[in-house]
């Protein structure tokens, strides 16, 4: 059995010395304790995965991102359990007075993330590390709270009922966890979707405020002064107050942030199963600018350059009557697929149906591919591509176009990986040719030339060329970064063949309206003079970007 309570220290209420004074009978508040643990359990891993995805969302490489997020937390909240002990003679106080600071800093940790990203996130210097040290003091907050929830409920917890130590712990870890198992899947399916991160965050944080202040000052009330109880019910309504403005402002709030960060043009925005789309411009004349997650697909005044360096010099290479293209939702690279005579057949594997509905219907994006999607020719499948290439029939395409994100995205470097190319090499046809955007050689060589290594070794031999960039919106990276920089745009390429001699780069009769021969060949010969080699290639298990 736990052993009795010790003395109280000098000045502490009487009240502590024996068993709670409840206004219900003991097994009933007992239960009242595992049900606000369960809550303020939900609560937290909301705040954890709001964190993580706020992260990955404005800063990129989730992996990191989620790594900084989860140690600093799981370190704080360490340090924060070890904080409470100090609290344990005033535990209905002190846990009120934590989950009211928990309910203000968890609820209203996105909105500040994504204001100092949108407004100050673009000065540059020192402002442009300001979101990922914002993430390193709510994690580092957050956790400090998080941590000290647990002592004190084990300490009310107990003045109900005595019980042994073990059976507490295992009472008050299993209505924690089992919150958590429902914080957690109630973020990724209901908060995120119907609510976005912004409302999602300000609701949880609602959600605690009213269970924290439900318990302390309605179960533990006789153990609080006046003063205590006035206390903790103003600054839950405080709280609440201040939760409930910034709810009722989101959507103004999002939309200046977004006009911010994307600038004024802003026609569509909206959260697809897969990522955020934003389109810019478009119509009246203003460029095209198609925003995923965050970062530039396409730019306007640069998409053809980019385009039709893609497309062309793969199918000038040899036979192209069957054609696919892995990712380009947008229908940009149709556009060009389909300007190439001979082409029979076209197919186009999208993993976000909502990117493909907007290529579809869209005026701007509509206008920008040609109507790509009407041509009957093409074929469109919602899916992701590597488990769509381990099912196709070997032999299929003549050329295949790997027209995806950024190679240091975490959820594209399966994309650029050695198996991956390996299940596209079975569905070329003798001949055929891969081309594969490959990021930037001016900013990223390493990347780039990793993504050649990792053909070569699917067995490859490929050619590398690079198409310089105009647009200073362009994000070269897999980060959203908000500084510039000095090397020059570009974006880099590698048409592959199977075998062991590497793909020639020509145009041959065809002239693209950004593109000619000579520029081609002087743009493989820059790519080729940033070549470093030795480098291993990124599998599955063991991903090298």
């Amino acid at each position: 059995m736990i052993e009795p309570h010790a003395p109280a220290p000098p000045g502490a209420p009487a009240s502590w010395t024996g068993p709670a004074r409840l206004p219900v009978r003991p097994g009933t508040g007992r239960f009242l304790v595992l049900v606000c643990v369960f809550v303020c359990a939900a609560c937290g891993l909301v705040y954890e995965l709001e964190l993580v995805a706020f992260a990955s969302y404005l800063i990129g490489d989730s992996v990191t991102q989620a790594s900084v997020v989860l140690s600093v937390m799981v370190f704080a909240m360490g340090i924060g359990s070890l904080g409470a002990k100090r609290l344990r003679w005033h535990a209905a106080a002190g846990f009120g007075a934590i989950e009211t600071v928990l309910a203000l800093v968890g609820g209203c940790s996105a909105m500040a993330l994504y204001a100092v990203f949108a407004w100050t996130g673009g000065w540059g210097g020192m402002w442009a590390e300001g979101p990922r040290c914002l993430l390193v003091a709510f994690s580092l907050a957050i956790g400090l709270l998080i941590g000290a929830e647990v002592p004190l409920l084990m300490e009310l917890i107990q003045r109900i009922r005595h019980q042994d130590a073990g059976g507490a712990v295992a009472d008050l870890f299993a209505a924690d966890y089992v919150g958590a198992l429902v914080g957690g899947l109630a973020f990724p399916f209901l908060l995120l979707p119907f609510l976005g991160q912004l409302t999602g965050a300000l609701l949880t944080g609602t959600v605690n405020v009213v269970a924290g202040g439900a318990l302390v000052l309605g179960l533990f009330r006789r153990d609080l002064t006046c003063r205590a109880r006035w206390t903790l019910l103003l600054g839950g309504l405080v709280v609440l107050g201040v939760l409930g403005s910034a709810a009722a402002l989101a959507d103004d709030f999002e939309r200046a942030a977004r006009h911010a960060v994307y600038g004024k043009d802003v026609r569509v925005a909206e959260q697809t199963d897969v990522q955020e789309v934003v389109l810019s411009g478009g119509t009246d004349g203003k460029p095209l600018d198609l925003f995923l997650d965050g970062r530039l697909r396409v730019g306007g005044r640069d998409e053809r350059r980019y385009h039709e360096a893609l497309v062309h010099p793969a199918l000038s290479g040899g036979p192209h009557a069957r054609v696919l293209i892995l990712g380009g939702g947008d229908g940009l690279a149709a556009r060009e697929v389909l300007r190439r005579s001979g082409v029979r057949r076209l197919d186009i594997v999208e993993l976000d149906s909502g990117l493909l509905r907007l290529a579809r219907h869209d005026p701007g994006l509509t206008a920008a591919n040609a109507h790509a999607y009407d041509d009957p020719r093409v074929h469109t499948t919602t899916v992701d591509a590597l488990g769509w290439l381990r099912r196709a029939r070997r032999r299929s395409y003549d050329v295949v176009i790997a027209d995806l994100p950024d190679p240091g995205i975490t959820a594209s470097t399966k994309l650029y990986s050695q198996e991956f190319y390996g299940l596209a090499r079975r569905v070329l046809a003798p001949g055929g040719r891969l081309v594969v955007h490959a990021g930037s050689v001016a900013t990223r060589p390493r990347v780039f030339w990793t993504v050649a290594a990792t053909l070569r070794a699917a067995g490859f031999a490929v050619s590398p060329y690079r198409v310089l960039g105009h647009d200073s919106g362009f994000t070269a990276g897999p980060d959203r970064s908000a500084g510039t920089s000095g090397a020059p745009h570009d974006w880099g390429f590698l048409l592959a063949a199977p075998g062991p001699t590497a793909p020639s780069l020509r145009l041959g009769p065809w002239h693209p309206r950004t593109l000619t021969q000579d520029v081609l060949t002087a743009d493989a010969r820059a790519a080729r003079r940033t070549r470093i080699g030795g480098l291993p290639a990124s599998t599955l298990v063991h991903p090298r970007y």
